[in-house]
């Protein structure tokens, strides 16, 4: 039987608006809306001071700057589910800033994966150095996913061409034409995809990166040294965020996009999915706060260059204090 797509009739009629959707999640957004602005303009301002000497580093850059893409759009998300603005800013949410957190959001996990690999390469085969080539192949390829993936993402700000009104701006999938829903649900797809090709991949590199620790930690163990077994536990720090932040939301995403744009689902169906996603939806926005811990564990020029740079201004604020406090005691009573 051939699908039913549509973007009026029940969808349009069951609305999901109430102090959950506009109290609660708009201040979780906030709330890592401020933390991961600090945490990733920290990260991006340590990043540039160091080379893109490793794919480790080019995978993490690329990284940093998607999450900060994500994280400008909170703001939009915020005011608009709150209703802290007119129903016009939902449009525009619909239309580019909900796009581009989906756009971003796979770029993260596509870059996830490639880190993921990197470091099994890293752990299999530890004193082999990127050469110039190698480095230049990840910046090639990382130009290639963001030009697919923003390729993949336009249509869905194109054919997101009918006129917002007050009403139907209440769901994002009563803004799209026809071919528009049906580009949707492709992309959708296409986007379930690519996590699950990355979900195999982590799962297969850290079946493998396990058996590597388990025998260096044998050999260690003999030689005395077993401290080194905690020092490589931290590349489990990947597979901690990237479960913890995308697998949520996947197991929730194809119901409720059927659910949108589909008359196939009641009305209480419909919210139910809707809370389900916007709860596993705030988990992968989390992944822009915890990706920072990902930098500092496993990347050891963004240690010493972060460590550097706090070093430098808490000696700076030292010194400030202390002039401030000679001032005070110079100055005639």
């Amino acid at each position: 039987m051939k699908p039913t797509y549509s973007s009026s009739g029940n969808s349009s009629n069951c609305s999901s608006g109430n102090n959950i959707s506009q109290v609660l999640f708009p201040l979780l957004y906030t709330c890592i809306f401020f933390i991961g602005i600090i945490m990733n303009g920290l990260a991006m301002g340590v990043f540039f001071q160091i080379s893109s000497k490793s794919n480790f580093i080019v995978f993490l850059k690329n990284t940093v700057i998607s999450d900060i893409l994500m994280i400008l759009t909170f703001p939009f998300k915020i005011l608009s589910d709150a209703k802290l603005v007119s129903w016009e800013l939902r449009g525009f949410v619909c239309k580019v800033t909900q796009v581009v957190f989906y756009f971003t959001m796979y770029i993260s996990i596509i870059f996830l994966g490639l880190i993921t690999i990197d470091r099994y390469m890293k752990t299999a085969r530890p004193f082999k150095s990127s050469s110039i080539n190698n480095v230049l192949a990840a910046k090639i390829l990382s130009i290639f996913i963001w030009i697919f993936m923003f390729s993949l993402s336009l249509p869905n700000m194109i054919l997101t061409d009918n006129k917002p009104t007050r009403e139907n701006v209440k769901k994002c999938a009563d803004l799209k034409s026809d071919f528009g829903l049906v580009w949707h649900e492709i992309v959708n797809y296409v986007c379930q995809f690519i996590f699950w090709v990355n979900f195999v991949i982590i799962i297969i590199c850290y079946t493998l990166i396990t058996k590597e620790l388990y025998k260096s930690y044998k050999r260690t163990r003999c030689m005395g040294k077993a401290n080194k077994k905690t020092v490589n536990i931290k590349v489990f720090i990947i597979i901690g965020v990237f479960f913890v932040c995308f697998v949520p939301f996947h197991f929730a995403r194809i119901p409720y996009t059927l659910s949108q744009t589909r008359d196939a689902f009641e009305c209480s169906t419909q919210k139910t999915l809707f809370y389900i996603k916007e709860s596993t939806l705030w988990l992968t926005s989390l992944n822009a706060c915890l990706d920072p811990f990902i930098y500092f564990a496993l990347c050891k020029s963004f240690r010493k260059s972060l460590l550097k740079t706090l070093h430098k201004c808490a000696i700076q604020t030292r010194g400030d204090q202390s002039t401030e406090t000679t001032d005070d005691e110079e100055t005639p009573m």
